[in-house]
């Protein structure tokens, strides 16, 4: 089992934002922003990749993004937000289960990650 499956299935706690039948988002623990939510599919994609050659990575990519503006209405973050995905080790994935960084809360920059 990895860290966000075990988060989904409440063996570790988090601080929910939203939930629906297909995406879990919570809290990041180590916030980069004011606001900083982790937007995570309910089945298990090791990366974006592995979700765009799956025949329901379709359907759970879609509940990404209403899930991201679920939480950027629940957040406050009607004037702008950043959402970042990291892929693969080299490119700064530390969880091998595909997941969505939204952050703002404060005025970002181009440079800002």
């Amino acid at each position: 089992m990895c860290l966000f499956c075990d988060i989904i299935e409440g063996k570790i706690p988090s601080t929910k934002v939203y939930e629906n039948d297909y995406v879990y988002c919570f809290d990041d623990i180590k916030p980069v922003a004011p606001v900083h939510t982790l937007v995570v599919p309910k089945k298990h994609f090791d990366d974006i990749r592995d979700m765009a050659n799956s025949e329901e990575g379709s359907k759970y990519m879609g509940e990404v993004i209403k899930a991201i503006d679920e939480v950027a209405k629940i957040k406050g973050l009607e004037t702008g937000f950043r959402v970042i995905n990291n892929c693969g080790a080299d490119g700064g994935q530390t969880v091998m289960h595909v997941h969505y960084h939204v952050i703002g809360g404060i005025k970002l920059t181009e440079k800002m990650i």
